[in-house]
């Protein structure tokens, strides 16, 4: 497998570093949550969440440290795509299902966020009136945070297949990770879990 190093142009390795950085400083709020840390939690997370982080839920500690060290995986991964030298086919096209995988999953979470706190406010969806100032959070910055950095997966995942001179295998792979985190999703959204 041949990669053309050194073409992937400035615009396209930006998005790299802004997915890594996305990964990297997402994992904050996980680990601090997880350590007890609870400062913003109350206007900017829903009380259910809320609730286990105070009661400190041996499950939901597990859950953030576990996204946790997701999202530094993710930051890795950006760091992996604006890398100049080829992998190794494998390692491609491993990186291309995980960054189609990770990117199609943000996107469709955060669109449920900002999709559903649009219906909220537009009161074709009923929602207590406590939770409408967390519905604002999660439709203004929680879903775009997760739209934004899914965003940046997808295109810098694209821009690295872009670099590839043999680009089938990792084609598929990208296409196998977004059809299965968009399946996944969907299973889940059903399933109402999530």
């Amino acid at each position: 497998m041949n990669l053309r190093l050194g073409t992937t142009s400035h615009p396209a390795r930006w998005l790299g570093y802004a997915a890594a950085v996305w990964g990297f400083v997402f994992a904050v709020p996980s680990f601090y949550w997880a350590m007890g840390g609870l400062a913003g939690t109350a206007s900017t997370i829903s009380p259910s969440l809320v609730k286990l982080a105070q009661e400190q839920n041996p499950g939901f500690l597990a859950v953030l440290w576990v996204t946790g060290v997701l999202k530094v995986v993710g930051g890795l991964l950006g760091l992996a795509l604006v890398r100049r030298r080829a992998w190794g086919r494998g390692v491609e096209c491993l990186l291309q299902l995980m960054a189609w995988g990770a990117g199609v999953l943000l996107v469709w979470h955060g669109a449920l966020f900002v999709g559903q706190g649009l219906l909220v406010q537009a009161h074709v969806i009923e929602l207590a009136p406590e939770m409408l100032s967390i519905s604002r959070w999660y439709t203004y910055l929680w879903g775009p945070w997760f739209v934004c950095g899914g965003i940046a997966f997808i295109v810098a995942a694209r821009a690295r297949l872009s670099t590839m001179a043999d680009r089938r295998g990792a084609t598929i792979a990208g296409m196998v990770g977004g059809l299965g985190a968009l399946a996944l999703s969907a299973a889940s959204l059903i399933a109402g879990i999530g």
